[in-house]
Order: structure tokens, then sequence, then C-alpha cells
């Protein structure tokens, strides 16, 4: 997977239907989504329970871009090597989710994936300035992680700044979840995200049936940062 900081967008199959995700990820992919963004919930970290490893090996036959995993899990260590072996390109860990993130990413890395270190919205900035010579992607929530369909926490403007200056010419990935639409997508882009989690603004008024609106979403998403 080679490194460039264009925009991407990431649905989120969180918003996708659920009985039908390998058909809507291929539907979603080819109307042009870059990567596929899998929201991982234990119900302990945060107060929803989504997917584990089995549906992620399920559905990554039919992922032929980028499988981008964002654990939002407790004893987040335990399951690394499980989602690698399902098929990640990327996993994703909170760093208020345990008490060791260097680790972490250290066993991310070995596990033969890249990867991202994500930031509840309370948590600043600096907390990961001693991880980024360890990581290839920063995930900032601009929700409180658990749910999809939330809005935007403007304030997380600054943060996504002030992890632009930090990262320099580093090759990593600055991702922004939640919220994202229209007007929240050109204002993280424009702070300096690269890579934009969509959920609903994606899947709305689409289907494997009717997949066009797909592609209107994605274009309208992309051309929103662009002026």
């Amino acid at each position: 997977m080679n490194f460039d900081r264009s925009i991407k967008i990431a649905p989120s199959i969180l918003s996708a239907d659920f009985a039908n995700f390998g058909k809507e990820i291929e539907a979603v992919e080819s109307q042009g989504a870059d990567w596929i963004h899998v929201d991982v919930m234990d119900g302990h970290f945060v107060p929803n329970i989504t997917f584990g490893p089995p549906l992620c090996a399920a559905i990554r036959p039919h992922i032929k871009t980028v499988m981008d995993i964002h654990l939002m899990i407790s004893n987040v260590d335990d399951y690394i090597n499980n989602f690698a072996k399902a098929g990640a390109d990327i996993i994703t860990a909170h760093i208020e989710a345990g008490n060791h993130s260097h680790r972490t990413m250290q066993a991310i890395r070995s596990s033969g994936c890249k990867a991202g270190i994500a930031l509840n919205p309370s948590t600043p900035a600096e907390s990961i300035e001693y991880l980024l010579d360890e990581i290839d992607l920063i995930c900032v929530m601009t929700v409180n992680p658990g749910f999809g369909g939330q809005k935007f926490i403007h304030s997380q403007i600054a943060k996504i700044k002030a992890l632009r200056e930090m990262i320099a010419d580093r090759p990593i990935h600055l991702e922004v979840d939640g919220g994202i639409t229209n007007h929240t997508a050109p204002l993280s882009a424009e702070a300096g995200a690269n890579i934009l989690v969509a959920g609903s603004s994606v899947f709305k008024n689409g289907s494997v049936q009717n997949p066009n609106p797909y592609g209107e979403n994605l274009r309208s998403l992309r051309l929103s940062c662009e002026v």
C-alpha cells in the first residue's frame, strides 16, 4: 500500500445494509470508494456491539481497495493477530483503550499491518507525540465513538491542525471519523486531514440495487474538498 497524501474517502460499513455486506462493499467500491472502514465495537470501550474477526474475514474477499479496521475495544492487544489474520490492511487502536500504546503499535506492525492510533474528542493531540515514529495513521474522532449518524464536534478542527503540524513530512495518514458531510469534509481537509471516514453521507439514498447515489455522494464529498 503506497503512501500518498491525496484525499481518500473511506465509507464506513456501519451505515451499510448489515444483511448484504459483501454486495454493499462491491457496490460502493465500484462507485469510487478509496478504502473500506470497518468499525469494531465491543460494548465495553464504547456503548455498542458490532463485528468481530469472523465477519471481517468473511467480507475481506469482497474488498479490493484497503481494509481499514478501527478497533473500539478494550484489551486490544489480545485481538490484534485475529484481526490481522482476518485480512486487515490497517488496524487502528485507541490510545485510551490501553496503558501501553507504544507496545500496541509495535504489535500491529509485527502482525504485518499498518498501525493506526485513534484519539477520542477529549484526548489532546500531544498524547501521541512520542508515538509518531511507530504509526502509519492517526484517527481523530470528531464524534464520541459508539454510534453512527452523530454531529461533528467542531473543536476537533484545531486538533487536526495541531496533528498535521506534528506529522510534518512523516508518511502518516491523518484520518477524520465522525459527522463527515459536504460541510465538514472541506473543513477537515483544509485543517490537514487526508482520509475522510463517512457513513450515512455516503450510503444515504442508495442500495445494492441502486448504487448510483453512492457514486453521487462520493463525488459530492470529494468535490467539496476541492472548493
